[in-house]
């Protein structure tokens, strides 16, 4: 007697992954091990140092010296330092020197030969094109690289400023406008990557030129694998003295 239990074929299978599946298992797995590896060799070696992604910069519209408007999207593309004066202040020699400063040092700069610009926003309403024109030549302003501008719109002067910038700036009852002593960093996607607002015992002129060369390595190298390197690098806070 044939035991027809024994001989039936089972009509149940184990599920069989198609060949996309199993190629898209593999792809998921390397990617995964790039990942662990490259955040594992970081943490061992830390071999990156980025600067921080601090905030989007603000939007604005600037009218410069030459009387032509300046927008924040004519800027992208480019590492922008800004600085805060105006062209009556009596207190601003050490503001306008660490620019001049930074505009010499460009030309021995580390930066890849990535286009940087210096951009100085008057908080005097009064300034007008023409003034700050003869205030950016009294100091020796480069206009090829250095730009001065005051706001188009003086009623968003604060918003920009005081708001975008984070600087702080008063009119006092004398007329004279108080003022902090403030320089942005922003990256050519339009992030704030720095900011400096009071010395240290390195040089402001010194730390902005070395940072400009981080922001430079960081622009040229992070593509493909590297990329998670310094992803990794933001990831752990590994940030540039």
């Amino acid at each position: 007697m044939v035991d027809t239990a024994a001989a039936a074929p089972s009509t149940t299978e184990e599920p069989r992954l198609s060949k996309r599946g199993k190629r898209w298992l593999i792809a998921a797995a390397v990617s995964a091990s790039l990942v662990v590896g490259s955040v594992f060799a970081f943490v061992t070696f830390q071999p990156i140092q980025v600067l921080p992604r601090v905030r989007l910069a603000p939007g604005f519209s600037l009218i410069d010296s030459y009387s032509q408007i300046v927008t924040s999207e004519d800027l992208r593309g480019q590492f922008v330092l800004y600085s805060f004066s105006y062209s009556s202040c009596e207190t601003c020699d050490s503001i306008d020197e660490t620019m001049l400063e930074i505009q010499e040092g460009l030309e021995s700069a580390d930066i890849r030969g990535l286009p940087v610009r210096l951009v100085t926003i008057s908080v005097d309403a009064e300034d007008t094109p023409a003034t700050l024109a003869a205030y950016a030549d009294s100091i020796g302003a480069d206009p090829d690289i250095w730009t001065f501008a005051s706001v188009e719109d003086d009623r968003f002067l604060g918003d920009v400023v005081a708001g975008g910038f984070n600087t702080y700036f008063a009119q006092e009852d004398d007329g004279s406008i108080r003022l902090d002593r403030t320089f942005v960093l922003v990256d050519g996607a339009g992030i704030i990557r720095n900011e400096y607002k009071y010395q240290t015992q390195t040089s402001d002129t010194e730390r902005i030129l070395r940072h400009l060369g981080v922001l430079a390595e960081e622009v040229e190298n992070s593509t493909g694998a590297a990329s998670l390197a310094y992803e990794a690098a933001h990831l752990f806070l590994c940030y540039a003295p």
